[in-house]
């Protein structure tokens, strides 16, 4: 990979299409750090009605990013700097340890070592590389390797130009977290845990100063919520999402409280039990191969993150300091975003913000 230029730019254009909604950032370029032009979250499913995922089409996505790029009045032809990202099954990222190579020998070296790490064939991956640092008594680099499949690739891109983008950088989701969160917190020592919750998945990354970069997905979101509150409470789809947005985790005090026998139907754990066995999970794997358990916050963000009750569930279960992630504090906002401020914004922003 050869050494990226540094690009000019004076505004800036974030795309985070995720599985239910899409979000798009406009920010403007300061001298230091950037302002906020405009944004919008536009759902990808109408509210109130009950989806198979594995049946949502991606081809759903150009149309309303259309629809998006107009209500913002943002010509695409003329967006200076794009910056998407991709996510899911299809992409993998991970930190590895190799021997020093020079730039000539590195990126032909790395497609081979990638293949023992990343779960994906080959013959259908797009792989880039960040070389993070040499350590000086080994000489040996620690690199950062992400990947996506081609079909993957294509799709978003043919997403890009159905709404007359041309589409630029591409990250994956998890790094546009930690970028968001690394740009965007005043970080001290140690490592912090960041848990993006979306609709049907949630990013996990584990990152600090001079830390392991760990990530992973875990696989459930709002969806599952949702689904949740219809069996516990004998819902429709509609009543339950309308539920789970006025009072998430938490009980309507003016419902009868008698349990139904699916509620005591312990074979079947509930979203927010299986999340935190999978965050315990990836815990205790990344201190065993990290060495290093300085965990110093756990931050919560995406659209699932303002779940009434949530944050406080998290924080009683893997006994770590939580807190819902705003991802302003090197983003102006003029006065009439003062109160709109999203943590379903973080990854677009993130993005948004990614100077090359």
């Amino acid at each position: 990979m050869k050494k990226a230029k540094t690009i000019k730019f004076k505004e800036s254009v974030g795309i985070d299409i995720g599985s239910h909604s899409i979000k798009v950032v406009h920010l403007k370029r300061l001298h230091e750090g950037f302002k906020l032009l405009n944004y919008e979250i536009r759902p990808t499913v109408p509210h109130g009605v009950e989806y198979v995922p594995s049946d949502l089409r991606p081809d759903r996505h150009g149309p309303i990013l259309v629809e998006i790029l107009k209500t913002l009045r943002i010509n695409p032809k003329k967006v200076q700097h794009l910056v998407s990202s991709v996510g899911g099954d299809n992409t993998s990222i991970k930190q590895i340890k190799t021997i020093f190579l020079p730039d000539d020998e590195l990126e032909s070296a790395l497609f081979f070592e990638a293949k023992k790490h990343i779960p994906i064939s080959g013959s259908d991956m797009v792989l880039d590389y960040q070389v993070i640092d040499v350590e000086e008594k080994t000489n040996n680099m620690n690199i950062l390797l992400a990947a996506a499949s081609k079909d993957l690739m294509n799709e978003h891109a043919n997403a890009l130009v159905t709404a007359g983008l041309s589409p630029n950088i591409v990250d994956i989701d998890a790094l546009a977290v930690a970028n968001s969160f690394s740009l965007n917190a005043f970080v001290e020592e140690g490592v912090y845990v960041l848990l993006n919750l979306g609709a049907h998945r949630t990013n996990m990354v584990i990152w600090g100063p001079g830390a392991k970069f760990f990530a992973r997905d875990i696989p459930f979101g709002g969806y599952n919520f949702t689904r949740d509150i219809m069996r516990k409470r004998q819902m429709e789809w509609e009543e339950a999402e309308n539920y789970k947005l006025e009072w998430g985790l938490m009980d309507d005090p003016s419902r009868e409280s008698g349990q139904t026998i699916s509620m005591l139907d312990i074979s079947e754990k509930s979203t927010e039990d299986a999340i935190v066995e999978e965050l315990r999970r990836s815990l205790r794997f990344y201190v065993k191969e990290a060495g290093n358990s300085d965990f110093r916050k756990l931050y919560i963000m995406g659209g699932t993150a303002k779940l009434k009750g949530l944050q406080e569930y998290l924080e009683e279960k893997v006994n770590i300091p939580t807190d819902t992630f705003m991802p302003f504090i090197n983003v102006e906002m003029p006065e009439k975003f003062a109160d709109k401020k999203d943590p379903q914004l973080a990854l677009a922003i993130g993005l948004a913000m990614r100077l090359e």
